[in-house]
């Protein structure tokens, strides 16, 4: 069975693709002319046009309700869509914080198609069925991310941020390949689905290569997620990133990990009948210890909600290393995932605010913040769902 061309994923990657190949022919025909907001307007319709469709999809009820396999190598389900929900909206913050900060750079029409063709990797990411195809899906992902990180490439610490995110994301990305290619040889298929039973059928001479492509893929998404210790990346590329492109990373690729890891790592963990909360939930304490330790030792703004976003990748993962135990503990991830994506996504744009007003992020150069820039009070306000405040949605999550 062939899946639709009308379905949610085919439809968000034709909206998207079209868009990310026309900007720049356009900006081709016309000679490299055109201004960064025109270009911006086309990426935040295209973004808001694929919202708009997948939020209709569930309004419609033309979704399946859960998570659930298919023989295709993408599904068209409730989980994806969630999935797809939230990184969509990182995206469109993304690009809505980029008019500004892009007004007198070079090259907008390179940088909003590539902010383009990034989402619809994140996208496919959530709604992949097959190990191949999220492999793909991953790569489309990364590789303009990598790109986007050293968009500054007169900046030195730009081109550092660039490097270290390439390293570390090939060796990642080489780890998830080595954890397939230990899946195919178990179960002779590379299809989700057919893998989980392929697992929990597993003889007792091939259990060990079976927790060895767990592990793999663990440490493949875990280095997008953040967790400890396959976090070392994330300060130094936060920070030299433009601030605009460190919301995408931070906010967005950082989600699709946690799609992909809970589709393959839990699911398969299920399937093999092993006991993942002690090995999940002692992850999350290092994460979420070291992660917030690090925070408050920080001096530069970015780097401190570099180690905050590594602090919360832990408190994601305390609910997903429940899960066996309870059903909260699944649904609380799941919000707190689509709470942090929105509020870290907003707090990263609200510095890049900060950056193209005052140039600054050291912490003791923006004392009086509020009073020189609408962008401090727009921090203020958007930290305090990232400190777990009980009138905001952050408390909700870890219920």
């Amino acid at each position: 069975m062939m899946i639709e061309l009308t379905s949610t994923p085919i439809i968000l990657m034709v909206i998207l693709g079209v868009a990310g190949m026309i900007i720049p022919v356009i900006n081709v025909v016309r000679k490299e002319r055109g201004s960064s907001t025109f270009y911006g307007a086309i990426a935040f319709g295209a973004l808001l046009l694929a919202l708009g469709f997948v939020i209709f999809q569930f309004y419609d009820d033309n979704l399946a309700p859960a998570a659930i396999f298919s023989e295709d190598v993408l599904v068209d389900d409730g989980f994806g869509s969630f999935f797809a929900i939230a990184m969509l909206i990182v995206s469109i913050m993304t690009v809505a914080g980029s008019f500004n900060y892009m007004r007198k750079k070079s090259n907008p029409a390179i940088y909003f198609s590539l902010i383009l063709l990034s989402s619809i990797g994140m996208v496919l990411i959530a709604f992949a069925t097959d190990l191949v195809m999220l492999f793909v899906a991953w790569e489309l992902m990364s590789i303009p991310t990598y790109i986007l990180a050293g968009f500054n490439k007169k900046n030195p610490s730009s081109n550092e941020a660039a490097i270290k995110y390439f390293l570390f994301g090939a060796l990642s990305s080489g780890i998830i390949i080595y954890g397939i290619s230990l899946a195919y040889g178990i179960t002779g298929s590379t299809n989700i689905g057919d893998v989980i039973y392929g697992f929990a059928n597993l003889s007792p001479d091939m259990l060990p290569l079976g927790l060895l492509a767990i592990g793999m893929f663990i440490a493949g998404f875990g280095f997008k997620m953040g967790l400890v210790p396959f976090h070392m990346w994330l300060p130094d590329t936060y920070e030299g990133s433009p601030p605009t492109i460190t919301a995408l990373l931070a906010a967005g690729t950082k989600k699709a990990g946690f799609a992909a890891a809970l589709r393959i790592v839990i699911m398969g963990a299920a399937a093999l009948n092993l006991d993942w909360t002690l090995a999940l939930g002692v992850i999350a304490i290092m994460t979420m210890t070291i992660g917030n330790v690090a925070a408050i030792m920080q001096k530069n703004l970015t780097r401190m909600l570099a180690y905050s976003s590594i602090g919360h990748a832990g408190y994601i993962l305390i609910g997903i290393s429940l899960a066996p135990y309870t059903g909260m503990g699944l649904q609380a991830s799941l919000f707190h995932i689509l709470n942090h994506a929105v509020m870290k996504g907003a707090a990263f744009i609200a510095v890049a605010g900060i950056v193209t007003t005052l140039a600054v992020t050291h912490l003791d150069k923006l004392k009086g913040l509020g009073r020189l820039t609408d962008s401090g009070v727009s921090l203020c306000c958007l930290v305090l769902p990232l400190m777990q405040q009980v009138q905001y949605g952050g408390l909700h999550g870890l219920q």
